[in-house]
Formats: C-alpha cells, structure tokens, sequence
C-alpha cells in the first residue's frame, strides 16, 4: 500500500513540472502570431500608401519650355593657319662686280620703282669712257674729212669705208661703257621699304650677292594649307575669315587661288588670298588664322547641341505632342549632320514646326504627360 502511495505522488510530481513550459512555449506562439499579423497589416498600409504615391506621381505634369523647329541657314566652317607673306619680296644686287662707293638708303626709307640705292665705284670705267670719247672726235673728223674727198670724187673708197667704221665701232664702244655705267648704280626694280641693307660701303658688290631687301607692304598674301578631304568643299572666290591673334585684328577677304598640287607630306592643298594692307600693320611672317566655310545648307533643321541625347539606339531628342490641350513628351530618334558653334544640324527625324523640349528634358521620359 505505501508503494502504491509513493508512486502516484511521483507521477504527478512529474506531471507539475512539465506542464510549465509548455504553456510558455504556447504563450511565444501566440505572441509571435500576433506580430505577424501586425506586420502583415503594416505592409498592406505601406503597399497602400505607395500606390497612392504612384498614381498621384503619374498624373502630375512635368513642366517642361519648347522651342518650334524651323528652316533656317546653316553653315559649317573649318579653322586652319596660315602665313603672311609680302605679294613683292625682292632681294636686290647689282648687276655688275665693283667695290661699293655709296649707299643711299637706309633701312625703313620708302623708294620708288628705279630709285639708286647705291653705286658701284666706276673711276676705271669712267676713264675708258673719256679716252674713248678723245677717239671718237678724231674718228669723227677723219670721217668727215674722208666723206668730203668721197664727195668731190677724191680718194678711195675704201678709206671712206674705213674712216665710218672706225667711228661707228667707236660710237657703239662708248654707248656699251655708257650702259655698263648705268649697271653700277643699284635700283630699286618695285615700290617699297627697304627692309634690310646687306652690305656696306667698301665691300664688293656681285650679281651673286644681295646687296638690300626691298618689299612692298601694300599688297600682302596668306597662304594656308587644307586637308585635300576638303578639297570639293573649298571654292576660288569663297569668302574667308582672317584673325590675326598678335594685332587682335580680324577682316574678310575672298581666295584668290586654291593650288592644284596635294602635298604628299602631309596631304594638304595650298590656299592663296591677297589681302590689302592699308594701315601697314600686317606684317610679313605673322600668323593668321584663316576661317573657311566647307559646307551650307539654305533650309536645315538646326538644334542646340546639348538636346540630341543618345541610347543603345542611336541619337535621339524629346519632342512635345498634343492636341492643343493635353501634350506628352515623345522619344524620336533622329539622324545629325555637322555640328557649329554648339548647334547641330538634323538631316532626319525632327520637322519644321514641331516642338522640341529645350528645357526640363532631363525630367521627361516617353510617354511622361508635360505641360509648358
């Protein structure tokens, strides 16, 4: 009897314990339940409210400038540099050897076409000429004598002949030392300055050495070289543009000739313009940038730059489209030409009179409703 008695206190001494954590463990189930569903409520408030925000965002309109497209000219132009040099650019020598007696410019004069320059010394010249002109009085006088007798029919003609030969080579001597009197003084062969004076006086002149550098600064030219890929684009007659970046000086002028020989260097062709300097403040050497149009169009359809974009497509713009009411903006890809200045042409893809978003169309996407 007391075993019977020990043992069912035993059981349910067991019994008491175990039951404990079990109504705790049903207690946290029932718990986390709870939070579970309350989650459940806030992401039905939170798929809610987005929603809201959603549509509200999709029916607001982006405010958004336009621009109407229209024909207009465009041109395209390419910037090369180009040298000045002076249209007459002579270096001077006489024309005869002799040591330089006189010097009778000096550098910056300006001279006349034909104006001495200098001289040669000619004393051996001048003494020939003088005994030459003794001889030919007594050339002379012989020959008058002897044409006398000739007439009266008195002595031979052979001593006529010989008395006229006499004094005609003499006459062509002393024009020959007359000339080569005239080759000792050094001219000027233009209109100029006198840009350098070589020699001095005392020295040797010689054909062979330049004696002074005599240039004309009225009439200058610039030459320029064009890559021959613009070779059909650059016409004789264009008009071109000229900054000269030393003086801050600009002027138009047209080219004057465009060379017929590429360069095989550097594949270029050779522009010629003549250009008038009226202040004289060109001079020769200084560089010029020389502005040539390569192409135009009289009716294109021309955009700012920063409005073409680009996509795995290609290039593309944004445009406005509506009834007059309501508009939305439209993708349209488009084909450019040449860009100028910030300003592209478009060969196709936009129309005269449509709408393009020139402002807000980094807020716009396809389809996006706009108002402006």
């Amino acid at each position: 009897m007391k075993k019977i008695t020990f043992l069912i206190i035993s059981l349910q001494f067991l019994a008491a314990c175990s039951s404990t954590p079990m109504n705790e463990e049903d207690s946290k189930r029932k718990e986390l339940q709870k939070y579970r569903q309350e989650r459940n409520e806030l992401d039905n408030k939170i798929a809610a409210l987005e929603q809201e925000l959603t549509d509200t965002q999709v029916e607001e309109k982006v405010n958004i400038t336009v621009t109407e497209l229209n024909q207009q000219r465009f041109e395209h132009f390419i910037e090369v540099t180009g040298i000045v040099e002076a249209d007459e650019d002579v270096n001077i020598s006489p024309e005869s050897s002799g040591v330089i007696q006189k010097i009778t410019a000096h550098e910056g004069q300006q001279v006349t076409a034909g104006q001495v320059l200098g001289k040669l010394n000619t004393d051996a010249l001048e003494r020939t000429l003088d005994e030459l002109n003794i001889q030919l009085e007594l050339a002379e006088t012989n020959f008058n004598r002897q044409k006398n007798l000739w007439n009266q029919n008195i002595g031979s003609e052979m001593q006529f002949l010989q008395a006229k030969s006499s004094m005609e080579s003499l006459q062509k001597r002393i024009e020959s030392m007359k000339a080569q009197l005239q080759m000792s003084e050094i001219k000027s062969p233009i209109n100029g300055v006198v840009d350098i004076v070589y020699q001095k006086e005392g020295e040797m002149g010689s054909p062979q050495i330049p004696f002074a550098k005599v240039l004309n600064m009225d009439k200058l030219r610039v030459y320029a070289d064009v890559s021959e890929s613009y070779l059909t684009s650059i016409k004789q007659g264009d008009t071109v543009k000229l900054t000269f970046p030393a003086l801050n000086y600009e002027m138009k002028a047209p080219i004057t000739r465009v060379g017929n020989t590429i360069d095989p260097n550097n594949r270029t062709f050779r522009v010629r313009i003549n250009i008038q300097n009226k202040g004289r403040n060109l001079k020769p050497n200084l560089i010029s940038i020389v502005k040539l149009r390569d192409y135009v169009s009289e009716d294109a359809i021309v955009v700012p730059a920063l409005l073409v974009r680009e996509d795995f497509r290609g290039e593309y713009a944004f445009v406005a489209e509506g009834n007059g009411e309501e508009f939305i903006a439209k993708k349209v890809h488009i084909e450019t030409g040449k860009s100028q200045n910030n300003r592209t042409e478009i060969l196709n893809g936009l129309d005269d009179g449509m709408l393009i978003i020139s402002e807000g169309y980094n807020q716009v996407s396809d389809g996006s409703p706009v108002a402006f």
